[in-house]
């Protein structure tokens, strides 16, 4: 756990530094007992359910479904797909037993899911009227990676892997570059990361693909980031795994697939492209909580009504006609025993939240009793605040 008390490192000191201790002092995730993995705490996950949340509304925009594929994956399929398993191999996980006994054929933990995936769509398509398949899964997947970091490589992860089948070379090459597109937006327009897309070297394409296109984010310590893929992975996982269909002219093709990717390295990009000497910042897109009021009081006296006022405050937010009902996060943090230096510290900067209100609570009756000049206070720059007297 990183020590609250110690100065945050800048950047320019020691921006791996910085990033390591932000992103524990945020309360992002923390070191899990076992070697590699990570907890990714409620504040860390907050974010990342917003990321899901927009992201699957942009892939069920573009006519995807989600579905769900077993984790373990007989060792057999990986070998099926030659360039696959060289490429996978050092960094899978084994099963050899269960049950107390030794199995049959070892299983794989999946470090992705192409193999399995297309087995089970040779299994659903037979004509070119069951194409084009469309799926899109939410899942952990698992990768032996010897140096870790949080978010950015974890032994475990959570993301999305998209999963399509066309029937032809120039819908699957459309598929990838519309996915691409869709990284893009999501990137530009809800995580205020500039990113640069473009297509992968030959050398550092996915394993068993045809080509790879990649978002790669641009971070603060002038280094790009590997944000999120797509592939056209051609016809090579079909002609393994029997993905046969009759083609409309009456012939037998092999489909052509595409596979495309984020994860919670996301979370990283973002903690890399927004924060700061004195903390994390958060797109108010993705914060958990856009604002917590923080009720300071001096006595009992003080501390019901201020209470109360805070509470009402936060209703009145939440139906403020300028945003949609509900649409605004809103956290009062009432909690006794906390610091008093004009703030508690439990909301500082390196926190995943947008605004915080705290000095005007001692600006007096009439400013406490009425809940709509707090919405007008809420919109205000942060000078306005000073014309108010802190007396905590």
């Amino acid at each position: 756990m990183a020590d609250d008390k110690k100065k945050l490192t800048t950047r320019s000191e020691d921006f791996s530094a910085w990033y390591n201790e932000l992103v524990l002092r945020a309360e992002l995730a923390d070191y899990s007992p076992v070697r590699g993995c990570m907890v990714i705490r409620p504040r860390g996950y907050g974010i990342w359910e917003r990321m899901q949340q927009q992201l699957d509304m942009m892939f069920k925009d573009t006519g995807h479904e989600n579905a769900y594929f077993p984790l373990l994956i007989p060792e057999s399929f990986l070998h099926k797909e030659a360039q696959h398993v060289e490429g996978f191999a050092p960094e899978t996980a084994v099963v050899t037993h269960g049950g107390g006994k030794k199995l049959d054929e070892p299983l794989i933990i999946r470090p992705t899911s192409e193999t399995i995936i297309y087995a089970m769509y040779a299994k659903w398509v037979q004509s070119y009227r069951d194409l084009p398949i469309l799926i899109n899964q939410w899942a952990n997947v698992v990768r032996w990676e010897m140096r870790t970091r949080l978010f950015l490589r974890t032994l475990e992860f959570l993301w999305q892997e998209g999963h399509t089948a066309h029937a032809t070379h120039d819908e699957a090459e459309e598929e990838a570059r519309r996915m691409l597109g869709v990284y893009r937006d999501f990137m530009e327009g809800w995580m205020a990361m500039p990113v640069v897309t473009g297509l992968k070297t030959d050398s550092e394409r996915f394993a068993g693909a045809l080509r790879t296109y990649s978002c790669e984010g641009m971070m603060q310590d002038n280094k790009a980031l590997q944000a999120g893929t797509s592939h056209n992975l051609g016809q090579n996982f079909a002609k393994a795994f029997e993905l046969k269909f009759q083609t409309e002219a009456g012939g037998i093709d092999f489909a052509w697939n595409t596979s495309w990717g984020v994860s919670t390295r996301l979370i990283g990009g973002l903690v890399m492209t927004h924060g700061d000497d004195k903390g994390l910042r958060t797109p108010p897109l993705l914060a958990p909580i856009e604002i917590v009021i923080v009720p300071i009081w001096k006595n009992d006296e003080d501390k019901g009504r201020l209470r109360a006022a805070a509470h009402l405050i936060k209703e009145s937010l939440l139906g403020w006609e300028r945003r949609v009902p509900g649409r605004l996060r809103v956290h009062v943090d009432d909690r006794e025993g906390m610091s008093c230096a004009g703030f508690p510290s439990a909301w500082r900067s390196d926190r995943a939240t947008w605004i915080r209100i705290r000095r005007s609570w001692s600006a007096g009756t009439r400013e406490r009793s009425n809940p709509s000049r707090w919405l007008r206070l809420a919109s205000m720059p942060p000078s306005y605040y000073m014309k108010f007297r802190n007396r905590c």
